[in-house]
């Protein structure tokens, strides 16, 4: 499995609980020139990583759809120029549901993207307004619907367990976007991230989130109810019809191989028989510069070890639903799985072995996910 994730730093405004790689700019920007960046780069890690056949591709942000369709349809050219795209490749814009933007919808696709991912949030105005939204619900009902007609496949998210949500809230919220919602939707329970408005906020007694109890609530209810409406959870936070799944993000969760475009991108490559960790200059301009001086915005490019690559897949792996094969984590890390701790898992009830072999953390051991991996990787 082989895909490219491209980022986009720039967005409109900051959100008080984001900390990704996102960048406000409101001076002259070049992006025409910009882009070129962007087909350097991509020419330069086809250089390392040849003969890829791409199956995915997944533009991240920031917010994307503050690109010109154009400049999507450059960069994609630019992939397809340096490696083979498949025909049935799954193309992913994420947007935010804002008017201008919807507007360009039909651009993406006539330029090649065939799946979005709106950044929704919440259906309910004082949310979106606490959550730094520059959308209306009303907005972002039209923009579901407007996308669901213009590509193939399209996705939107929501964010829960934020501060004085109750259940109840909860339900009706969840309910209006499984109603809303066609083959996939991802449901994120809010985290507080160092560096972020919320993260100051909440250290300084002004933001209460729930506790775990009420966390685990949370989150058992939307299980419950993602299945009942038919799009149970097949990752920790993400809920699709059977077919419908993001594969591009399970490219990342099945320890795939992918190429990391744009500021702050990050990817995992296999150049020259060893898996290279890469990631790149995360402010927009300085990415830019780096390019320019030698072909990569790359920061880090680290070889990692077998030991590191055996945990990155237990990690990325025990998300699923599908769980992991002990037999690849041996191939992967040269180790096996402790059986002593598996057993000691399962005892809890946070682990089961499906009919195929797979270890699977079970939905009992979903809240305490980190635990579990970091118990399976000792």
């Amino acid at each position: 499995m082989f895909g490219v994730y491209v980022h986009w730093p720039f967005c409109a405004s900051k959100c008080p609980y984001c900390d990704f790689n996102s960048h406000v700019h409101r001076g002259p920007f070049d992006e025409i020139d910009y882009v070129a960046a962007y087909e350097r780069e991509i020419a330069t890690a086809a250089q390392l990583a040849p003969g890829r056949v791409v199956q995915s591709v997944f533009f991240g942000g920031g917010t994307p759809s503050l690109m010109n369709p154009q400049s999507t349809g450059r960069i994609l050219d630019a992939i397809a120029r340096h490696w083979t795209v498949d025909a049935q490749a799954e193309i992913t814009l994420e947007a935010n549901p804002t008017s201008v933007e919807v507007d360009r919808f039909k651009g993406y696709r006539s330029a090649g993207v065939n799946r979005v991912s709106l950044g929704v949030q919440s259906l309910r105005e004082g949310p979106l307004a606490e959550l730094g939204r520059r959308h209306t619900v009303d907005e972002a009902i039209a923009a579901v619907r407007i996308a669901q007609s213009v590509f193939e496949r399209s996705s939107f998210d929501l964010i829960y367990g934020r501060p004085k949500q109750t259940l109840e809230d909860w339900e009706d919220e969840l309910k209006e976007g499984l109603w809303l919602a066609r083959g996939h939707i991802s449901l994120y329970m809010l985290t507080i991230e160092q560096g972020t408005r919320y993260f100051d906020l909440h250290q300084a007694g002004k933001l209460q989130m729930p506790n775990e109890d009420l966390a685990a609530d949370f989150y058992e209810l939307t299980q419950e109810l993602t299945a009942a409406a038919g799009l149970p959870a097949y990752e920790i936070s993400n809920h699709a019809r059977p077919g419908q799944e993001s594969r591009h993000n399970m490219l990342y969760w099945r320890y795939g191989e992918y190429a990391g475009i744009g500021p702050g991108a990050h990817g995992r490559l296999m150049i020259n028989n060893q898996r290279h960790a890469t990631a790149a200059e995360k402010l927009p301009f300085d990415w830019q510069k780096k390019v320019k001086a030698q072909g990569h915005g790359w920061v880090v490019d680290d070889v990692l070890t077998w030991e590191e690559q055996g945990d990155e897949f237990l990690v990325m792996g025990l998300r699923l639903k599908e769980g992991i094969s002990p037999a690849r984590f041996t191939a992967i890390s040269g180790r096996q799985i402790s059986r002593t701790q598996i057993d000691a898992l399962k005892g809890y009830g946070f682990l089961e072995t499906l009919p195929n072999g797979n270890l699977r953390v079970t939905d009992k051991g979903f809240p305490v996910l980190d635990a579990v991996v970091a118990d399976l990787a000792a």
